[in-house]
């Protein structure tokens, strides 16, 4: 299960990172994070951008609502989504993860 903690600017949501995947997308749920492949390499924070743009995509919100809180040269990150409810959130990953099975 993701675990989606509070933050005083919104919610916090982890991603574990795989730059230079040959097909981007959402591969699922890995150690209470979000697995997401990105095409770009993780040079010059060109996987970061990939990141932002493709959780900005599947959550449905702006990329302006999502920004990398931490792990910026690592494979675990933690991204700051703003303008969403916690249930809105979670049930935007629970529909993302059962499209998948």
């Amino acid at each position: 299960m993701i675990v989606i903690t509070e933050h005083a600017e919104g919610l916090v949501l982890p991603v574990r990172a795989q730059p230079r995947a040959r097909k981007p997308g959402i591969l699922g749920e890995q150690a209470g994070a979000l697995k997401i492949a990105v095409t770009a390499p993780p040079e010059d924070g060109r996987a970061n951008e990939a990141l932002v743009e493709a959780l900005a995509n599947c959550l449905g919100v702006k990329r302006s609502q999502v920004t990398l809180l931490a792990g910026v040269t690592a494979r675990d990150k933690r991204f700051l989504i703003r303008g969403v409810t916690k249930a809105t959130l979670e049930g935007r990953l629970a529909e993302l993860l059962s499209n998948r099975a």
